[in-house]
């Protein structure tokens, strides 16, 4: 959600209304319907990950098809969220935000003692807040990610009595090691990591956007669970927002899940709210190169 080539109420709006379809989806399996954005956006379509809570979540992303506008979720988790976004004239970039907690709109109108709290901060990543439809802290960090290359992520907590610390991390391919790039903390009731999603979103919105596909894998979901113990995720349920359009899809692939939305997709893989499954791969290389 970057304030640099789109307006933040747009970006903070959709994000709401995500947060708020995902919540209806877990608990009702019923999106909110929004007729109006028919014609205006490609659907957002979403994976819902079945895991135990944990203390880190890794998942990797291979983007087949994107434009202008897209947000390619990779570690979705409670919280926040953590992934790579493509705005206007290529600009290309990591975004990880964390919510504060409560429903307020002007981040400024937020106790400081409520506020999300800075902990680490990479030389390279850029920190702002962000309001209008929840409020939080969120993190930009320039990189030029290619179509077809695959790119790791992972979110780690680390709870402290009423608080919980969230980690971005990214395991650079051209440095061939990890990096972490922000740590924001918030007061969580002691909550660890929980309600795992992936989505692909277009917040372009501009009609045009809407006749464009956008299409991603899905691959190697694992989370440490609370024991300490690192598990494959192998089920997800697809889902999507209340955009009524059909143009998407879903399924599972080797090792993981795709999704697509938007242009000529067709449903014909995965009705919207059945539950995926896959069978996974050997523990990534990746989670072995850990710091």
């Amino acid at each position: 959600m970057s304030s640099c080539c789109f307006p933040n109420a747009v970006l903070h709006r959709s994000w709401h209304v995500l947060a708020v379809v995902l919540t209806l989806t877990v608990v009702t399996e019923v999106e909110a319907v929004s007729p109006e954005l028919e014609g205006i956006a490609c659907r957002s379509v979403h994976l819902q990950y079945q895991a135990p809570k944990g203390l880190a979540f890794y998942n990797e992303v291979t983007v087949e098809e994107s434009h202008e506008g897209t947000y390619f979720c990779v570690c979705g988790f409670n919280m926040g969220y953590y992934g790579i976004q493509e705005l206007q004239r290529g600009k290309k970039l990591l975004i990880f935000s964390v919510w504060d907690p409560g429903n307020q709109n002007d981040p400024d109108s937020v106790d400081v003692e409520d506020r999300v709290k800075l902990l680490h901060q990479n030389e390279d990543v850029r920190i702002g807040r962000f309001g209008n439809e929840g409020t939080g802290g969120q993190s930009f960090y320039d990189y030029d990610w290619k179509i077809g290359e695959t790119y790791r992520f992972m979110v780690t907590a680390e709870v402290k009595g009423d608080r919980t610390a969230f980690a971005s991390h990214f395991f650079h391919p051209e440095k061939k090691t990890w990096i972490h790039l922000v740590t924001f903390e918030r007061n969580s009731k002691g909550a660890p990591l929980s309600g795992y999603y992936a989505f692909v979103e277009d917040f372009r919105r501009n009609r045009i956007s809407a006749t464009k596909t956008r299409r991603a894998q899905y691959t190697q979901p694992w989370v440490k669970d609370l024991s300490g113990k690192w598990q494959p995720i192998t089920q997800a349920r697809f889902t999507a927002d209340g955009n009524p359009v059909m143009n998407i899809d879903a399924g599972p692939e080797p090792e993981g899940f795709f999704l697509s939305t938007g242009g000529k997709i067709k449903n014909e893989h995965t009705p919207l709210r059945d539950l995926m499954k896959m069978q996974p791969g050997p523990r990534p290389m990746a989670l072995q190169k850990l710091p």
